[in-house]
């Protein structure tokens, strides 16, 4: 999941700055993790903690996202989940918002096939976004993963994803067609971040395209950025950039859930 976490942090510093170009310095100091790294790590914490069949990962990752979010009050959430997170009974709220989509590829890289992503996927995002489009856009990123780790070309998860999403939108187009920050929905950003994915020619390309198209920015690059580690890799030196921005305790689940998820694919 660090391909999400170093999308969400090159992003972070133009999310309300947007820029309409791919020519960028890729990390620099005013780059810092966001929610999204935040509930990306809730949400590989809640899949550890759950029992062997998942059968408590909703009530699980419930627990991960207050116990880890509430460390971090002021990173960017939206109004109604910091009203979920401190809630002492919190429940669903029929959101479609992006944050379903971005915080999901633990699932992807954590489930052994499609079937158990989909299964997965329903169970972390329900607790929050049950809106259909807020399930759906989850569904996505974390099917779309899982293909990749299988070595399933791009043709065949652009043919997948276009179950979930017109995709005849281009990078190009949407740069043209840039209307900046706020439209921070699954319906707009999932299908954003996934052209930048099929047309990328690696990692970083796919994260500059996401950068390049302005809008939530963090957020599409996250969601893009989990697609693209489990197609391309990421390259050791921004890997290992982005651990460094993290705290100890965010960095330990990061390494956890790498060893956890590594074991349980047997790899």
């Amino acid at each position: 999941m660090i391909g999400a976490l170093l999308g969400d942090i090159v992003g972070s510093r133009f999310e309300f700055r947007n820029i309409l170009s791919k020519d960028f310095e890729f990390i620099t100091g005013e780059c810092e993790f966001t929610d999204d790294t935040v509930m990306t790590c809730a949400v590989a914490q809640g899949l550890m903690d759950s029992r062997e069949d998942f059968s408590d990962l909703s009530e699980k990752t419930v627990a991960a996202m207050q116990r880890i979010g509430r460390k971090y009050p002021n990173c960017g959430y939206g109004a109604r989940f910091i009203h979920w997170m401190f809630s002492n009974d919190p429940q669903p709220y029929n959101s479609c918002g992006n944050g379903s989509a971005m915080r999901i590829s633990p699932v992807g890289f954590a489930a052994r096939d499609v079937e158990e992503a989909k299964r997965l996927s329903a169970a972390v995002t329900r607790v929050t976004h049950d809106h259909p489009e807020g399930m759906k856009g989850a569904e996505a990123v974390a099917v779309a993963i899982v293909m990749a780790r299988q070595g399933r070309t791009k043709a065949e998860i652009r043919a997948a994803m276009e179950e979930y999403y017109d995709l005849s939108t281009t990078v190009d187009a949407y740069r043209t067609e840039w209307q900046g920050h706020g439209r921070e929905i699954c319906q707009v950003s999932v299908p954003q971040a996934l052209a930048c994915f099929f047309e990328g020619r690696d990692y970083e390309d796919v994260i500059r395209s996401c950068i390049s198209i302005g809008g939530d920015s963090d957020t599409i690059a996250a969601i893009a950025g989990g697609i693209a580690e489990a197609f391309y890799g990421v390259p050791e030196e921004y890997a290992a950039a982005a651990e460094a921005m993290l705290d100890k305790r965010l960095l330990k689940v990061l390494h956890d859930f790498q060893s956890w998820s590594h074991a349980r694919a047997g790899r």
